[in-house]
This record gives structure tokens, C-alpha cells and sequence, in this order.
């Protein structure tokens, strides 16, 4: 999609479930908008100037148009979630809008240490050493939740810290995973409920690139 270099930007997220309607209140702030829909993009432009555009999630969509787009998002999509930072992670499966399975742990992990000399290299151990036992752990939950169903999943959404997201999945007891389409989310805090709630609201969401041009009596 061409967008003019005069034009103002914007990036919303918008759920999937809400897609149809937000498509709806586009065209009608937007007279005579066209949509165009290919198998992996979704745009549209309107006489007005106003341009949108979105990736289609899971890609391809095999009939392109937008009833056939809601149709795509309402599949019971198979996705695995690894979220993990160093003393803690959260292991999920969902299918559709449901997580089926998930295991959020944490582990103590020791904070830094000023500490200097052979006592800064014993507690430099002694912390590699508990964030090892935590990423053990991250590694068992995933073998027992991820990867019996490793050919059914569609996706694999990592969240956290991605040193320790990589530390897990290197593990050989994970190779299954490691050949799936990733998907990267956003910064987050520590691993909890709400944490995977949000991620799984990212994953089964659509982010949408807007441009409305400037007045035509601006100065900036």
C-alpha cells in the first residue's frame, strides 16, 4: 500500500473478534473505501486519502475476501505460548479463544550482588545455578504440555526475556518446537495469569496501519 509521505501515521490493535465491526466504521467514516484482499494482506483506500492495512493472520487465506477472512479467524487456531524470564515462566496451549493447558512456575533466582572478588564469583554461581533449575523446569512443562501436540500447533508465541526463552527451546527434549512459525510478542514483566491472558490477547489480534492525510491548511 502506497502511502503519501505528507500523511499522519497510526498503529491500532485490534481483536479479531472485533475485526467485522472496526471494518464497518472504517467505510462509514470513509466513503466509497475499497477493500483489496490478497492471501497473506488486507488494505483499503478511500477518495477521501485514508489508506488501512493489516497482515492476515496464519497465512494464507485460500478464498480472499472478508467474509471469507472471519471465517479464517474463527478456526481453532493451535497455539503454544512460552513465556519465561529468568526465575520465572508460564507454559500454554490454546485452541481458539481457550487455553486447554498452561503451567505458570517460578523459581528463586538471587538479585545482583555488589559484592566483589570470590564472593561475587560464588554468588555469580550460585544465581547461573538457580535460574538453570528454572529454566529445568520450563523445559519439563513444555516436553509434557508442547510437545506431544507439536504437529498440531499452528504457532509458537514467545514472550519474556529472549535469552532465556532461546536457553529453553535449545533444549534436545524440545527439538519438535524449534521448526514451528514464531511469533514474538511484546516486553513482559513477570510470567503470570494476566501476563498470558495478554499474550494471548496479542496473538488474536490484528495490528492495523492507518493513514489519514493532514488538513489541507496545515503547516506542519
Amino acid at each position: 500500500v502506497y502511502l503519501d509521505a505528507e500523511a499522519q501515521f497510526r498503529h491500532v490493535k485490534v481483536a479479531w473478534n472485533r475485526l467485522p465491526g472496526w471494518i464497518e466504521r472504517f467505510s462509514a467514516r470513509h466513503p466509497r473505501a475499497t477493500w483489496q484482499v490478497a492471501s497473506t494482506h488486507v488494505s483499503a483506500s478511500a477518495p477521501d486519502g485514508a489508506q488501512a492495512s493489516f497482515d492476515v493472520p496464519f497465512p494464507p487465506l485460500t478464498r480472499p475476501t472478508l467474509t471469507d477472512l472471519e471465517s479464517h479467524l474463527a478456526a481453532p487456531w493451535h497455539v503454544g505460548y512460552l513465556l519465561a524470564r529468568r526465575g520465572g515462566f508460564a507454559i500454554a496451549r490454546s485452541v481458539g479463544s481457550e487455553v486447554v493447558a498452561a503451567k505458570i512456575g517460578r523459581r528463586h533466582v538471587q538479585g545482583r550482588t555488589k559484592a566483589g572478588g570470590w564472593s561475587q564469583q560464588r554468588f555469580a554461581r550460585r544465581r547461573n545455578n538457580q535460574a538453570r533449575a528454572a529454566y529445568d523446569a520450563a523445559t519439563d512443562y513444555a516436553a509434557r504440555l508442547l510437545v506431544p501436540f507439536a504437529a498440531e500447533l499452528d504457532l509458537l508465541a514467545i514472550g519474556g526475556d529472549r535469552k532465556a526463552a532461546a536457553t529453553i527451546l535449545a533444549a534436545p527434549s524440545l527439538s519438535a518446537l524449534q521448526l514451528l512459525p514464531r511469533l514474538t510478542l511484546e516486553a513482559y514483566g513477570e510470567p503470570r495469569r494476566d501476563m498470558l491472558e495478554r499474550a494471548v490477547g496479542e496473538v488474536r489480534s490484528v495490528q492495523i496501519e492507518i493513514s489519514d492525510p493532514l488538513p489541507p491548511d496545515s503547516t506542519s
